[in-house]
This record gives C-alpha cells, structure tokens and sequence, in this order.
C-alpha cells in the first residue's frame, strides 16, 4: 500500500524538523545557554514539588538533594526529546499554523509538567525504594514520557482541521 502524498510529505517533514530540533538541542552554545538553564528551572520547580509535599530538599543548579538521596537532571531527563518529539509531529502535520503552534506550545507544557511528576517520583523512589529507581528511570518512565508524547499527538490530531478541509458548517 503506498503512502498518500500528504503522508510522505508528514513524514519527511517530520523527519527533518526532528532532526534539525534534536541538532540545535546539541550545540554546545544552545545547551550552556537555553537547555542547562532550563533544566535548573525544572530542578527548581521539582524540588519546589517535594518540599511542598513535606519532602525536604534543597537544590543546586540541576541537582536535587536530600539527606537519603539525591538526582541530577540531565540531558534526557529534562523532557526535551519528547517536547522535541511532538512538537516536530505537530509542526510537521497538516493543519493551520496557529492550531500547529499551540498545539506543540501545550503539548510541550503538559509533557513538562509530566515530567516534574516524574522527576519527583524518581527522587522519591531513590528514598524510599531505591532498588527499582534504574528500572524506573531508564524504562518505565521514559516508555510513559514518549507515550505520552504520542497520546497528545493523538489526540490533538483528532481534533485539528486539516488546511483545506471542506467547512463542516
């Protein structure tokens, strides 16, 4: 069966802002000055999560620290690839531009606050569980990240009209 032109234009699209995305998230001065910040802001808003829930800890740039346990967020756990991830999907497919934009600009905050949870959590089974925080960390939490990258796509898909729709009205 072959592909529609709409659909091999998504995927080539998809593929190239994909690639461009993941490429500018990887130059060193794009990551000193926007990813690592970034970064310190969600370990900031993740501690700020868990002393609010009365877990105490302080942090330092990317690190959060307690006194059982402490993570450092780094490249792949700030949640940047499934940002990257769907909002390339959502730019690439075929839909008004301002449905594209924010689609991918909610998209981006709904996947990052997923990840505060995440990062949390992660923190918390360090504590309290420490012999399934790997397991967590490098497979069910980033199979639930991308999973959810999908389910937005999705999601907001099924919902956008496409450009040249007929007006259902």
């Amino acid at each position: 069966m072959a592909l529609a032109p709409r659909q091999t234009r998504f995927l080539i699209v998809f593929a190239v802002l994909l690639i461009a995305f993941y490429a500018i998230i990887t130059i060193e001065w794009v990551d000193t000055h926007a990813v690592l910040p970034f970064t310190a802001a969600l370990a900031r808003v993740s501690g700020a999560a868990l002393n609010l829930i009365h877990e105490p800890v302080h942090v330092d740039g990317t690190v959060i620290a307690g006194s059982r346990f402490a993570v450092d967020i780094r490249g792949g756990c700030n949640g940047l690839e499934a940002v990257v991830f769907v909002c390339a999907a959502m730019l690439a497919f075929h839909a008004p531009l301002r449905k594209r934009i924010l689609g991918s600009l909610a998209a981006a905050l709904i996947l990052e606050a997923l990840n505060v949870i995440r990062i949390a959590s992660l923190y918390l089974l360090g504590v309290y569980h420490r012999s399934v925080f790997e397991t967590f960390h490098l497979a069910v939490w980033q199979t639930l990240m991308f999973g959810a990258a999908v389910f937005l796509f999705l999601i907001w898909t099924s919902r956008v009209t496409p450009r040249d729709a007929p007006s259902s009205t």
